[in-house]
């Protein structure tokens, strides 16, 4: 019998100071750490960074995802961090990616507008389907474009 695969869905405020050129640096290191610690783990997921804000989807097995999601609290380049959904999945929507990056240009930019117009990246607003959502079409758009 395998392992329940949970899902966890939160937002996050930008607590990385510099110019933009250090924060995307910045960026791309959580993302570099994020996969190694991720694949490991068996932690599959997708982040989305723009307008100074994270949001980003884990799956996998409950302990790691919590483990993974502690370390994130801890880390001190987020800030105001925010669970909007923590909930068994019948199976993983990002199977093939230990992190995927998505935001970092303008198609991702442009499509991230869709959570920021309705919740002006109030957390209050946000809803997890809809930073969900986001993400899967962004990432399903990123792999026809590298097929």
């Amino acid at each position: 019998m395998s392992e329940q695969i949970h899902r966890l869905v939160y937002f996050s405020r930008n607590a990385m100071p510099g110019t933009e050129d250090e924060i995307v640096a910045g960026v791309r290191q959580i993302l570099a750490s994020s996969r190694s610690n991720n694949a490991r783990a068996g932690v599959t997921g997708a982040l989305l960074f723009n307008s100074g804000c994270f949001a980003q989807v884990l799956e996998g097995p409950s302990p790691a995802v919590t483990e993974t999601f502690e370390r994130i609290q801890w880390d001190e380049r987020h800030s105001e961090v925010l669970v909007l959904e923590y909930a068994p999945v019948a199976a993983r929507s990002f199977p093939d990616w230990s992190m995927s990056f998505v935001g970092a240009d303008r198609s991702g930019q442009q499509l991230f507008g869709d959570v920021s117009v309705t919740s002006g990246f109030n957390p209050i607003h946000l809803k997890a389907d809809q930073i969900f959502g986001t993400l899967e079409r962004l990432v399903r758009e990123e792999e026809k474009q590298t097929a």
